[in-house]
C-alpha cells in the first residue's frame, strides 16, 4: 500500500471509504512505534489523522467510492508531517462554526476542526479547502532539538552564531554578545 519515495515520505491514494482509511491510520500507527513516538504523541496524531480523513471521504469526496483521497505523510526522529488531499470543491474554515460557542455546545460540526488544531502541533488549510497539512513536532530529546534540519537548540533558550544554543543567557553571532 502506496509509494515510498526518495526523502523517506510515503504517498498513499484510497478510495474513500472508512474501512481503507483504518488501514492507513493502523500503518501509520505501526511506523510511529517503530520511530519511538510515545504512546501519547500516538494517540494526538491518530486523533487528528482520523478526523481529517473522516472529513476528506465524507464532507469533501461525499462519500463517493470513485473519489480518492491522497495522502503524503513523512515520519522521522523530531516530527510527523502529513498532508491530505480530497477531490470535493474544498470548504472556508473560518466559516464553520465555533464548537465552544454556547449556540453551538450541542451542534456536531466544527468538533474534529478544532481536535486538530488541539492535539497538533501545526494544521493549515490550502485553498480552496480540500487539502489540509498537519504536523506533530516531538518534544527536544535530552534539551536538544534540530531546527531547520540543522541548527541545534539546547533546553536553556540561547542562540549563538553557529547555530547552538549557548548556556550563558547570551545570544552570540561571531564572537559578539547581544541582549
Amino acid at each position: 500500500m502506496g509509494q515510498n519515495n526518495q526523502d523517506g515520505s510515503v504517498t498513499v491514494v484510497i478510495p474513500s471509504d472508512p474501512v481503507e482509511a483504518r488501514r492507513l491510520q493502523e500503518r501509520i500507527e505501526t511506523q510511529l512505534k517503530s520511530s519511538r513516538f510515545e504512546e501519547g504523541e500516538i494517540f494526538s496524531i491518530k486523533l487528528a489523522l482520523e478526523e481529517a480523513l473522516i472529513n476528506a471521504i465524507k464532507h469533501g469526496n461525499r462519500l463517493d467510492r470513485a473519489k480518492n483521497v491522497k495522502v503524503h505523510y513523512r515520519i522521522d526522529c523530531e516530527r510527523f508531517d502529513i498532508h491530505i488531499t480530497d477531490e470535493g470543491g474544498g470548504f472556508d474554515p473560518q466559516d464553520v462554526p465555533d464548537p465552544l460557542a454556547v449556540e453551538n455546545l450541542e451542534r456536531p460540526c466544527g468538533r474534529g476542526l478544532l481536535l486538530m488544531r488541539h492535539y497538533m502541533t501545526e494544521v493549515t488549510f490550502h485553498p480552496p479547502g480540500n487539502r489540509i497539512s498537519m504536523a506533530k513536532v516531538r518534544p527536544p530529546l535530552n534539551g536538544d532539538h534540530l531546527i531547520n534540519g540543522n541548527s541545534q537548540v539546547n533546553g536553556n533558550g540561547h542562540v549563538n552564531g553557529n547555530g547552538h544554543v549557548n548556556g550563558n543567557g547570551k545570544h552570540s553571532h561571531n564572537g559578539t554578545s547581544h541582549h
